[in-house]
C-alpha cells in the first residue's frame, strides 16, 4: 500500500522523492531513458498527470512505465479522464485553495466509475495552489487564484480544513514552473498544523531548493519541469543529497 508507505516514512523521518512525468511533454520513445536516469538515482515514485493532456496519452505513458519499472506509478490527474488502470495508485485531487465546484467535487464524481472499475489505491488529496509568481496551467484551466504566499493563515487553515475533511496527504504547489517555489516560512507552517503526510511540489530546480523544502517539514518532494529541462539534475541532486 503506497499511503501505508508513505506513513511509515514520515515515522521513520525518511524523506521522499518523486519525479513527475507530464505524459503530453514526454516522449513515448524517451520512456526507456528516462527509466535508466530514475533507476540509477534512487527515486521513490513515478506521478503522472498534466493540466491539459489528449486523451489516451496518459494511459500509453504509464503502461510504458510499469512493463519496464518496479517505482510505483502514481497518478496525479488534472482531469477524470487522465485515470488509467496501468497505475499503482491515485491521487484523488480536492483544489481546495480554489472555490470552483468543478475541482472541488465535479471531477471527482465524474471519476467514480473509472475509479471503482481500476483497482487503484485511492489516496484522498487536499490540493493547495500557492502564487508561483506566474500564472500556472493549473491555474488556468481551473480558472482559480491561488493563495498568496504571504497569506499565511490562510494557507495553514485551508491545509487544517483538508485534514478536517478526511484528507490524507496535503499537497503544496505552487505550479508547473513556477518562478519561486514553496517557501520555507509555508511549509513550516504548514508542517505545525497537521500531522498526515505533506507533500511540496512546484519550481524546485536545485539542490538547495530541495534540500530547502525538505528541512522546512516536506517528506515527499516533486520534481517536475526541472527533470523535463535537464534529467541530470536529478543525478547531481541524488548523488549530494542523502535522502534516505
Amino acid at each position: 500500500m503506497i499511503y501505508q508507505n508513505l506513513l511509515l516514512a514520515k515515522k521513520q523521518g525518511r524523506k521522499l522523492l518523486a519525479i513527475l512525468l507530464d505524459p503530453d511533454k514526454i516522449s513515448l520513445s524517451k520512456v526507456s531513458d528516462i527509466l535508466a536516469k530514475l533507476h540509477s538515482s534512487g527515486v521513490d515514485y513515478i506521478f503522472v498527470g498534466g493540466s491539459t493532456v489528449e486523451k489516451g496519452v496518459t494511459n500509453e505513458l504509464v503502461y510504458l512505465l510499469k512493463k519496464q519499472t518496479t517505482i510505483p506509478v502514481i497518478l496525479f490527474p488534472g482531469h477524470y479522464s487522465q485515470i488509467t488502470s496501468h497505475a499503482d495508485a491515485i491521487l484523488f485531487l480536492s483544489l481546495i485553495s480554489g472555490r470552483n465546484p468543478e475541482y472541488l467535487i465535479s471531477q471527482q464524481v465524474k471519476a467514480v466509475p473509472m475509479i471503482k472499475r481500476s483497482g487503484l489505491e485511492v489516496i484522498p488529496t487536499g490540493y493547495i495552489l500557492i502564487d508561483g509568481g506566474k500564472e500556472s496551467s493549473v491555474q488556468k484551466i481551473s480558472e482559480t487564484k491561488p493563495i498568496k504566499p504571504m497569506d499565511l493563515e490562510e494557507i495553514t487553515h485551508t491545509a487544517c480544513a483538508g485534514m478536517y475533511m478526511g484528507k490524507k496527504i496535503i499537497y503544496l504547489e505552487a505550479g508547473s514552473g513556477a518562478l519561486a517555489p514553496v517557501s520555507p516560512a509555508i511549509i513550516e507552517a504548514v508542517k505545525e498544523n497537521i500531522n498526515i503526510p505533506l507533500i511540496v511540489g512546484g519550481g524546485i530546480r536545485s539542490e538547495n531548493e530541495l534540500r530547502s523544502a525538505f528541512q522546512s517539514g516536506a517528506d515527499l518532494v516533486v520534481i517536475g519541469t526541472a527533470f523535463e529541462e535537464n534529467n541530470n539534475l536529478l543525478t547531481k541532486i541524488m548523488k549530494n543529497e542523502h535522502i534516505h
